[in-house]
């Protein structure tokens, strides 16, 4: 069969629709150079995904019966799954235009609604429209930052992101709603609650830049003290995690502003020396000319 005849019976079955009452997935792909029409999905990458997707939506459910707990292992179930999605596309080269966009989808209903969904129902509920306007700001700032990734998507460094990245971002605000769940409800609670919220949604739009350790390759040797370092983070999880894991992910969070903080302040001292050098210089250069 020649290469024309086997174009053309290609293109026929993909304008026969099926039997079955669902549009069928039709994605063009690169294949030897050339632009071909492929129909259907890869099913276990996006089997990941999905397990991500439930895990958001279980998050949504616990968090409606007030088993906030269970919420926020949901949550962190979601990114244990969301982590290995495109590592599987990846290494099986199953990777596609598909499961990108519904790893994306699956992101903001998981690390966007989801958190933003529990903290209200634990904390922000108590303080009216300052609550659910502290819990949107969190979600509509989750996607916007998705948005914005997709669209910078290999124009930027891979090793930083910019802008807190979602997964974190629903770490500290899950772990913060477990820690906060053993706690009695005050006012102050739910005002520190809406304004953690807030400033978590802002981070992620934010321009500072967060390391995003994509330079670390599992299949690399490292230094031994590595492994000793991952051993004790471990430990340090299993003695509390709800408490573990809300510091660790403020530090993550913070660390970008702080860093930029420092850069700043470098840099304004190095400005006042240089400054400070060229102005000596000029003095010693009139004293000689007079």
């Amino acid at each position: 069969m020649t290469d024309q005849k086997k174009e053309q019976k290609e293109e026929l079955a993909l304008s026969v629709p099926d039997g079955l009452p669902v549009d069928e997935h039709i994605e063009e792909v690169s294949e030897g150079g050339k632009k071909v029409q492929r129909r259907g999905v890869y099913l276990l990458p996006n089997l990941f995904t999905t397990g991500a997707l439930f895990g958001g939506f279980f998050a949504i459910i616990s968090a409606m019966k007030g088993n906030f707990d269970h919420a926020a292992l949901a949550i962190f179930a979601a990114q244990i799954l969301d982590g290995f999605d495109g590592r599987v596309a990846r290494m099986t080269n199953t990777e596609s235009r598909f499961g990108t966009e519904y790893d994306s989808l699956s992101d903001m209903v998981s690390f966007g609604l989801a958190p933003g969904i529990v903290a209200f129902s634990w904390g922000l509920e108590p303080l009216g429209k300052f609550g659910w306007a502290a819990a949107f700001v969190f979600v509509c700032c989750a996607a916007l930052r998705l948005a914005r990734f997709n669209t910078q998507s290999g124009k930027t460094d891979s090793n930083y992101f910019t802008g807190l990245a979602s997964p974190p971002a629903a770490t500290l605000l899950a772990s913060g709603v477990w820690c906060g769940s053993e706690l009695e409800l005050t006012t102050q609670v739910s005002v520190f609650a809406a304004i953690l919220t807030a400033f978590v949604g802002l981070m992620m739009v934010s321009n500072f830049r967060y390391h995003s350790f994509k330079g670390l390759d599992a299949n690399r040797r490292v230094p031994f003290v590595s492994m000793f370092i991952v051993v004790m983070v471990f430990i340090l999880v299993t003695i509390d995690p709800p408490k573990v894991l809300f510091a660790m992910a403020f530090i993550y969070a913070t660390s970008g502003p702080i860093a930029w903080l420092i850069g700043f302040f470098k840099g304004a001292a190095t400005k006042v020396a240089v400054d400070s050098a060229e102005s000596a210089s000029s003095s010693e250069v009139e004293e000689k000319t007079k």
